[in-house]
């Protein structure tokens, strides 16, 4: 039941795709330098007169002259100092670099501004625009010059699951398996198929055994070891789940999920000082997350370390507090 329309890929994508484009726009981006700090007379001089230039550059951005702009732009920002003027001119090479198609200069300075500026709504819309936008053209590339291959039956599943068509993603993916049986990370979008119908009395069943057959076909997927512990963890199976976990921590390092979930489990399971550790490493990764703290604060205080055990439960509170103040202050 492939789908004849092909528009329908591009009508909304998967957010992971975005976010596969994103990591790899800031795998290739390069290391911005930093200009020798220096307090001499002539430059300050020299500092003065870039600032300078660069006003002018963003002033031309603003008017639309980005052919003007842009090549001052890219060569004195990553040197100025002053926070608000570089900030300002990072804003303008992304406008003009996006207005002449310069992809490459787009994703490095936003994702220079990302770094400096983490929490900047204009920032985060805009690396989310520009990603989309790279995502929406290579899907409709895709369509054109493969309309039948598997890759792009895939990304109409996906569609369809951004769409909350479970059953119908589904259809495809096993038709995608009917032609490729040994393809990587179909059983896997199946078993979060499954697990995305609660309805069906059979889904956690279901979901299982798509994630044992997409270990068998790729037995390093974490995500598919971490389900396999997950659908046990809601059972309350925490002996079959504590393994599971494990092996998703084992074969990726930085899946927090895991650690906090193998932690929690062995909470769970009362094998507090076996806790400790992941719980620990999930804390250090998650600094600001109030489970991790809160099951660290458990783990602490079933093994006797009273002062550990204090240190998590005041953090927890002073996390909650903190959280709770930002909701308050969100509100109108």
């Amino acid at each position: 039941m492939y789908l004849e329309d092909k528009t329908v890929i591009s009508a909304k994508l998967s957010f992971l795709d975005v976010r596969v484009l994103s990591c790899l726009a800031l795998l290739t981006a390069p290391a911005f330098a930093q200009a020798p700090a220096s307090s001499s007379p002539a430059a300050s001089s020299r500092t003065a007169e870039k600032t300078t230039v660069i006003e002018q550059s963003i002033n031309l951005a603003s008017k639309g002259r980005c052919e003007e702009a842009l090549p001052v732009l890219k060569k004195l920002t990553s040197g100025v100092k002053e926070r608000q003027v570089k900030y300002r001119a990072l804003m303008a090479t992304v406008r003009c670099a996006m207005n002449r198609g310069e992809n490459q200069t787009t994703a490095d300075t936003l994702f220079e501004l990302k770094r400096d500026h983490p929490e900047d709504p204009e920032v985060l819309y805009m690396i989310s625009q520009f990603f989309l936008g790279i995502a929406e053209s290579a899907s409709q590339e895709l369509a054109t010059l493969a309309p039948n291959s598997y890759q792009t039956h895939e990304l109409e599943a996906e569609t369809l699951e951004s769409q909350g068509k479970w059953k119908e993603a589904a259809e495809i993916y096993r038709e995608i398996l009917e032609e490729h049986p040994n393809l990587r990370g179909i059983h896997y979008r199946l078993g979060r198929a499954a697990l995305s119908r609660p309805e069906l009395p059979t889904a956690d069943e279901d979901a299982r055994k798509e994630f044992e057959q997409e270990l068998a076909i790729d037995p390093v997927n974490a995500a598919a070891e971490f389900w396999l512990g997950e659908i046990a963890r809601r059972a309350g199976q925490w002996e079959a789940a504590i393994p599971h976990f494990a092996a998703a921590a084992k074969l990726d390092s930085n899946f927090g999920d895991a650690l906090l979930a193998l932690g929690t489990s062995l909470n769970s399971a009362g094998r507090f000082t076996e806790a400790i550790p992941p719980l620990e490493e999930y804390v250090k990764k998650s600094a600001e997350a109030l489970a991790g703290h809160y099951q660290l604060y458990i783990a602490y205080s079933r093994t006797g370390r009273k002062e550990d055990s204090f240190r998590e439960m005041t953090l927890h509170q002073q996390l909650s507090e903190k959280r709770q103040a930002k909701l308050n202050a969100a509100q109108p």
